[in-house]
């Protein structure tokens, strides 16, 4: 009997709730975590379309950020400037409109153009928004380790990261030569979260490339040597 009764009490709150102006549900769903929005539009037809229609994103632009006026892209630029980059100032959007055109560029594109382009790229946009060399050079790290770090792990991203390990060093004044630390990360992801999608030629030309750039490099870099009858 119980049962039944809370069955029929989800239906009336489904259908109340179903029934309900899509400018209504929109109010609700701003309010609820973004990290769940996925969720939910997947709950309904009515409710997908939502998400993929304007309304929904301007109000979510204009509830969380209420000087903003253009729609989704800028609220996804705004997310990340302060969500991954943890920026609450006059820089937080730029930098999320730079992280998600450098995304965009190396995991859409089957030849991204040169990194050296890219980086010189964001270097002068940073710059020509009144930055010092130093901050756009540091605000470019910050965006290229930040990137590196959220690309997918597929046969994609291991071809990508082989052809950055692989590109020619270029020397470019300060502060358009690409940061240590990004040449880094690129190596480090290779060797750690892609190392068995290398065959054996490939490792060996990134590794003697590796040795050039960085000394030491760490042993978890190294392939362990299996021993077989015949080395023994």
């Amino acid at each position: 009997m119980t049962d039944n009764r809370d069955s029929d009490t989800l239906t009336l709150v489904d259908n109340s709730f179903g029934r309900l102006p899509d400018h209504l549900l929109i109010e609700i769903f701003i309010r609820l975590p973004v990290s769940e929005w996925a969720q939910i539009s997947c709950v309904k037809k009515q409710w997908a379309s939502l998400f993929l229609g304007e309304c929904l994103w301007q109000a979510a632009l204009m509830r969380t950020f209420p000087s903003a006026s253009q729609a989704k892209r800028r609220f996804a630029a705004l997310y990340v400037g302060k969500h991954i980059f943890a920026l609450d100032n006059d820089i937080d959007e730029i930098v999320g409109h730079t992280y998600l055109f450098l995304k965009e560029q190396l995991e859409l594109s089957n030849m991204p153009p040169p990194s050296g382009i890219l980086h010189g790229t964001i270097i002068d946009q940073f710059i020509t928004c009144g930055k010092s060399r130093d901050v756009a050079h540091e605000l470019a790290s910050q965006i290229w380790l930040a990137v590196l770090d959220n690309l997918e792990e597929n046969q994609h991203t291991f071809l990508l990261l082989k052809r950055l390990a692989l590109e020619g060093d270029v020397f470019l004044p300060f502060p358009y030569s690409r940061s240590i630390k990004v040449q880094w990360r690129v190596f480090e992801k290779l060797f750690t979260d892609f190392r068995d999608c290398f065959d054996q030629a490939d490792y060996y030309d990134v590794l003697a490339i590796a040795k050039n750039k960085f000394q030491p490099i760490p042993s978890a870099w190294f392939k362990v040597q299996r021993c077989t009858s015949n080395s023994l």
